[in-house]
């Protein structure tokens, strides 16, 4: 057992295979030293921080106290799609080992671990390190490359604690009875998704009485930041690379302009800092049904709350979907290929 040990690297994303290597170093040190770096060619699909790859981390390891999380953009650590191809920098290996020794004040007796395969390893190159280098077993079921490159072709190989970062949202939006809810749980069972639930209809019915003739400008925001919540909760919980969404902050907000006659400040702001990924917008081009919580049903009325909804669109530079066949069914297959295209990669 080593006193104390140090693994590095981009850890974008955090895959089950790289959780191994970690839990075989810390069986082998009674203090292991996780130092995450910046990818320098990060996915261009998905924003990662460090700070999220040190949450996912930080959660992964939350019960390990022994395992220490760390995180560094001082010191680039290059990819490389295969190791046959690297020639190690002594000197420059050395430095950046130096330079993490004095910023975490190891004990002199660190070592460092790293993969059967690395460059690292081999006899000639590790002898001339500051630091012992030792070994932990290759992962052969995980290629971090390839997941890298592909997150969504690999989900089931990604940490969960990183699937939340991965999975894209997708919203779906429309006037009243344009069957909006409906399609959420279509496609989330589709797809095996998890989804966010109208939020509006559900504070109408724990905090209003189950009807609207109680509400007024001071309750939209409230809507919106349990609508915000609502997606948190969902997206943390994702199953697969979609989240559905039932509605959005722009029809939280075009609600509160149908009804208060004027714009809420604080919905604008969840639209813009709570961005999703896709929107598809449903035309009011079906039947209105009457559930007893609607009130914008006459031809007008849909007319102006659908302009409504675009004007706030256009405000907000959103660009949703549309959606316009008037067959239910024939929505929910285009709603399919929208997600199939834009989510999953698959061609038209």
């Amino acid at each position: 057992m080593y006193e104390s040990g140090l693994m590095i690297g981009h850890f974008e994303p955090l895959h089950l295979g790289q959780m191994r290597s970690i839990l075989d170093a810390a069986g082998q040190a009674k203090n292991l030293h996780l130092v995450i770096m910046t990818h320098p060619s990060p996915h261009p699909d998905f924003k990662i921080t460090l700070q999220d790859k040190a949450r996912w981390l930080q959660m992964a390891c939350a019960d390990l106290p022994f395992i220490h999380i760390h995180t560094t953009d001082e010191i680039e650590l290059p990819v490389h799609e295969s190791f046959a191809d690297v020639t190690i920098d002594i000197t420059a290996s050395n430095a950046k080992l130096q330079h993490l020794i004095d910023a975490l004040n190891l004990p002199a007796e660190t070592v460092v671990f790293v993969a059967e395969n690395h460059p690292l390893a081999q006899s000639d190159i590790c002898k001339q390190l500051i630091m012992q280098v030792v070994t932990t077993p290759l992962q052969p079921d995980f290629d971090s490359y390839a997941i890298a490159r592909n997150p969504v072709a690999y989900w089931s190989a990604l940490h969960p604690q990183a699937r939340s970062n991965y999975t894209k949202t997708v919203a779906i939006v429309g006037g009243e009875s344009s069957g909006k809810t409906t399609l959420v749980h279509k496609l989330a069972n589709y797809y095996g998704a998890s989804f966010a639930l109208e939020m509006g209809r559900v504070y109408v019915g724990t905090d209003l009485g189950g009807t609207e003739i109680g509400l007024q400008y001071s309750d939209y925001g409230p809507i919106a930041l349990h609508h915000a919540q609502a997606i948190r909760d969902a997206t943390s919980i994702a199953t697969v690379p979609v989240t559905i969404i039932d509605t959005d902050f722009v029809t939280t907000q075009a609600f509160c302009e149908e009804y208060e006659g004027r714009t809420h400040p604080f919905v604008a702001a969840c639209i813009d800092e709570f961005r999703l990924d896709h929107t598809i917008m449903l035309d009011n081009n079906v039947p209105w049904i009457d559930d007893g919580m609607r009130s914008l049903g006459t031809p007008e009325a849909r007319g102006r709350f659908e302009a409504r909804l675009l004007d706030i669109f256009a405000r907000h530079d959103i660009k949703p979907h549309m959606i316009d066949q008037p067959d239910y069914e024939a929505r929910y297959q285009q709603a399919l290929l929208f997600i199939d295209q834009y989510i999953y990669g698959q061609k038209p």
